[in-house]
């Protein structure tokens, strides 16, 4: 007996990659040189920082929460690392300092959030704003700059032909793919994301696990920060801002559901590369900057209610 195909399930699974080569192809048409070599490692480079974030993002999603804070962690790491240096710190110091900071304000989050049992949401645009004002308590409100000129590498540097930010993004994104397909620690978050009182019952820490899972976020955040930093080559406070939307429908667009428990990052990659796309070609058809955050909005909606309808459907087959 032939097996019934799922069009429902083959559209979920795949719907990401052919609207990632659909818009490719329409953006390779109406906007000027955008089909280029130069340009596409560009693109690859305006994507290696929200891509990082990205990674953290998947991690938290997948348990059902979600980290606003995720631009206000880049900005601050940016701004402390700039001036880390000037006070003399070695860079590579200042940098796991900037580190280690991202991950203790993730970690310290996610207990907020499971102990005192804030929302994510909450709890996370709380940190958002309370770290986007030290960014700016610290600086004054400008930008950082003077330290030593080499630090520029991390963001400016290339491999041959590669940039170093997109070899950075490249690496974390291998790492989180194995550790969310080939661990335990996938399997726990996972579990938390498809029902978190039975991922209790079952004998999972939750407590360690949200902590873990913001905290990487955190982390990936900082690291975004010190690229960031590179790339620009000063601090500035206002590195970041709005950067958790991008990441929020980058996430979403790569099928990971805001209800948790669903989703991978090797399809996230590719809501990256949309956002990225979109981004670049409207610049080049010198589309105006408020209109692509309509645009943007836009996108983020149809991918919600497109997740929504496949959880849905997913449930009646239930």
């Amino acid at each position: 007996m032939q097996k019934k195909i799922d069009f429902g399930k083959m559209l979920a699974e795949y719907a990401i990659i052919v609207i990632f080569i659909v818009l490719f192809v329409v953006m390779s048409i109406f906007a000027p040189n955008f089909f280029t070599g130069n340009n596409m490692v560009n693109i690859l480079r305006q994507v290696s920082i929200s891509g990082i974030c990205a990674v953290g993002m998947t991690f938290v999603m997948l348990t059902g929460g979600i980290d606003l804070s995720v631009g206000a962690i880049l900005g601050v790491s940016g701004v402390l690392t700039a001036m880390m240096m000037l006070k003399g710190i070695p860079s590579l110091l200042a940098s796991i300092i900037a580190l280690a900071l991202g991950v203790v304000i993730g970690g310290i989050t996610g207990a907020i959030i499971h102990y005192i049992e804030i929302p994510p949401m909450i709890a996370t645009l709380g940190t958002m704003t309370s770290l986007r004002g030290v960014a700016y308590l610290i600086t004054g409100g400008t930008p950082v700059f003077g330290f030593d000129e080499s630090y520029s590498k991390i963001g400016q540097g290339h491999v041959g032909v590669i940039p170093i930010p997109v070899i950075i993004l490249a690496i974390v994104y291998v790492i989180g793919i194995f550790v969310l397909s080939k661990t335990k620690f996938s399997r726990y978050v996972y579990g938390i994301g498809g029902n978190q009182e039975v991922a209790r019952l079952s004998g999972i820490k939750v407590a360690r696990v949200k902590i873990a899972v913001y905290a990487i976020s955190g982390f990936c955040s900082a690291l975004a920060g010190l690229v960031t930093l590179g790339r620009v080559n000063s601090g500035q406070p206002r590195a970041g801002e709005s950067y958790e939307m991008d990441v929020i429908t980058a996430v979403v667009l790569g099928g990971v559901s805001l209800n948790g428990g669903v989703g991978n990052l090797s399809h996230v990659i590719f809501g990256v590369l949309i956002i990225g796309v979109l981004t670049n070609g409207m610049t080049m058809m010198a589309v105006d900057d408020y209109w692509q955050r309509v645009v943007k909005g836009l996108i983020l909606l149809l991918a919600v209610s497109f997740d929504h309808y496949i959880q849905k459907k997913n449930i009646g087959r239930k």
